[in-house]
């Protein structure tokens, strides 16, 4: 399984280090690029609702060598993937059907026994993100319809052209700051080209796409920087382009819609498909024709794990509307960026989307 994903990421994963070459004591789960085995490990702590220290141990917190220990829980999610590959090798043909969340639905310990109050009691509701969009809705507008619809509510076409690059300043918090807002900047440039700094303690966070290959920059993290393979490549190309929208539809040939709520918000779903890409879907406020989520996916080699962005407080910039806060939430944590000051068609050097490193972080503007 792990061999058929490599094989998927193509050429961005030539040029990117494997998890075994980085990490000590890696057994089960070799052979694959840094950020796919990251967010392997934030596939388990979403299916059994654990962090890092509950199978790495409690000294990793402070110790990064401990994370390359065998404590016992450690050594059960080996024999747990070596268990789920031969499910899914035995019984469909290999295809990923069946993953850790299929039994422990965000618990440590696997359910046995139904649940009366579940099968008697209200139902939840419907998660939005989980929404199918059927071969044809009735009534649905056609995806070029959506599309139309959102790029006049930006502002429309002629006013995006106009639109070539842009810095930014604001604040982030997440997870990674313990909630704690810092200053932010970002750097973009049309059609896909994307540099976000956080300026927080222990050096400087850079997330940079380039147009081809993007990377993480973590100076305090036991993998400072991370080229980005697979999904999490296609979803930063995703995310530099949805800045400068006229090229979203070509992200993807085959697009369907659908209609769902997000809370007491009409939306309509655009998904797109390609072949040998995972599936995005575009939630589009059904009134206002504004983009207010996307979802996309990573496969790992456990399963499918998604990354969801929210959009809001669009305000105007150069005849054009933007998202001055979004929200991201994926399997490993959540951020926030909001942003005060946005300067339109400013030169931007293109090393600020180079790859980072640690000896020459990009200049503070």
């Amino acid at each position: 399984m792990a061999i058929a994903v490599v094989c998927l990421l193509g050429t961005a994963t030539a040029s990117a280090q494997m998890a075994e070459d980085v990490f000590k004591n890696v057994q089960v789960l070799k052979g694959i690029p840094v950020d796919q085995f990251m967010d392997t490990m934030g596939f388990f702590s979403a299916s059994l609702a654990l962090n890092c220290t509950s199978c790495h141990g409690v000294e990793s917190a402070s110790d990064a060598a401990r994370f390359a220990d065998d404590p016992p829980l450690k050594k059960t999610a080996r024999k747990m993937i070596l268990m789920v590959r031969a499910i899914n090798k035995d019984n469909f043909a290999g295809a990923g059907l069946v993953t850790c969340y299929s039994c422990h639905r965000g618990g440590d310990r696997p359910k046995i026994t139904p649940s009366l109050a579940d099968q008697y009691g209200t139902p939840p509701d419907d998660d939005p993100n989980e929404f199918e969009v059927p071969r044809q809705t009735p009534g649905a507008p056609s995806a070029d319809q959506v599309f139309e619809k959102y790029i006049g509510a930006l502002g429309g076409p002629q006013q995006l052209a106009k639109l070539t690059s842009f810095a930014a300043k604001g604040t982030y918090d997440g997870y990674d700051t313990d909630r704690e807002k810092f200053p932010v900047e970002i750097f973009a440039k049309a059609p896909d080209q994307r540099a976000t700094i956080v300026h927080i303690r222990g050096g400087d966070k850079i997330a940079t796409y380039d147009g081809h290959a993007g990377w993480i920059l973590e100076p305090d993290t036991p993998a400072p920087l991370i080229a980005l393979t697979g999904g999490d490549l296609d979803g930063a190309k995703i995310d530099a382009t949805l800045f400068f929208p006229a090229q979203i539809k070509q992200s993807r040939s085959h697009w369907l819609v659908g209609a769902t709520m997000i809370g007491d918000t009409d939306v309509q779903v655009v998904e797109g498909s390609d072949a040998g890409q995972t599936s995005i879907k575009l939630y589009f406020d059904k009134n206002s024709g504004l983009l207010v989520r996307v979802v996309r996916y990573t496969n790992t080699v456990v399963g499918p794990i998604p990354t969801q962005v929210d959009y809001s407080d669009y305000r105007m910039v150069s005849g054009v509307k933007m998202p001055f806060k979004w929200t991201t939430t994926w399997v490993s944590g959540q951020s926030t960026t909001e942003l005060n000051e946005v300067q339109p068609n400013v030169p931007i050097d293109v090393a600020r989307f180079a790859k980072p490193t640690l000896a020459n972080v990009p200049p503070k503007k």
